[in-house]
């Protein structure tokens, strides 16, 4: 019951100070939406301005590419006088969903791109993936391995026959789960501490491992972002770009997946027995 309560003492702690930063905007100018909208249109629609203020006086979570467009617009329109707080809201909603396995990630780097540019937002991408899944880690490491070890023991029993199969090349095996995922990595994240996986192991394999996702992650929201017609989508800049997407995501997985034919133990039948609780839990 300790382990629980210390949980929700962390998620409402987390929580609470998410909200208040996302319900306590910074000010701006007065004319929210004069990136969108005239003078003359404000005039002659006071009632659809008023509505769009009360619109965006909250942050939520996007849930389709519509509520990332108009997210990605507002906090552009932050970011140019308070770009601060956009990255620490910005880094503050990331790591939240990260270390709390809330499933999501993808508009969130979807929107680093938008936001902060191709490489900006990919450096900021990966080192926040990185960051929240080791703060996923350490949460499952302190408050719950043994709850994990009791809802998941097929999966865990599973990924613990692998891990110990492959503690040679315990690293690339990490990478392979990255690349070609055997299990959600929310799950490999919670359960990496239960098997015994080294946080520097951890912590490098996500980081190498989710690049080649947080590029094409970000490299959309760069081109969402950047397109306005069809003619914008179709241009050769545009064409090669796309193609340089292609290369550099399937490249590093056609890697790790030729080493992993003569090196990784990936086809051996698996132990489905129950985990050791003594040895492998504390």
């Amino acid at each position: 019951m300790r382990s629980i309560f210390g949980l929700i003492v962390v998620i409402v702690a987390a929580t609470f100070y998410l909200y208040l930063l996302s319900t306590h905007l910074p000010a701006g100018p007065q004319n929210l939406n004069s990136h969108t909208n005239t003078k003359h249109e404000e005039k002659a629609h006071p009632e659809q301005h008023a509505e769009s203020h009360d619109k965006y006086s909250g942050l939520k979570f996007p849930s389709d590419l519509e509520e990332l467009r108009e997210l990605s617009e507002l906090l552009k329109f932050y970011k140019r006088e308070h770009t601060g707080y956009v990255l620490l809201l910005f880094s503050s909603a990331y790591l939240y969903k990260q270390s709390f396995a809330i499933p999501g990630s993808s508009f969130l780097n979807i929107l680093a791109g938008a936001l902060f540019g191709p490489y900006e937002g990919l450096l900021l991408a990966c080192v926040l993936t990185t960051m929240g899944s080791t703060m996923c880690y350490l949460l499952s490491n302190a408050f719950g391995k043994r709850y994990i070890a009791n809802l998941f023991p097929d999966k865990v029993s599973m990924l613990q026959g692998k891990v110990e199969e492959n503690k040679s090349c315990l690293f690339f095996f990490l990478l392979f789960l990255r690349f070609f995922p055997m299990t959600p990595n929310w799950f490999l994240n919670m359960a990496a501490p239960i098997v015994n996986i080294p946080i520097t192991y951890f912590f490098l394999s996500v980081f190498i491992g989710l690049l080649p996702y947080n590029f094409i992650c970000v490299q959309t929201g760069v081109v969402l972002s950047e397109v306005s017609t069809l003619d914008d989508l179709f241009s050769w800049d545009r064409l090669v770009q796309l193609l340089a997407m292609a290369f550099f995501a399937l490249l590093p997985g056609a890697l790790i997946r030729h080493y992993s034919r003569s090196k990784l133990k990936l086809d051996k039948p698996l132990q489905n027995g129950p985990l050791n609780q003594d040895k492998k839990i504390q």
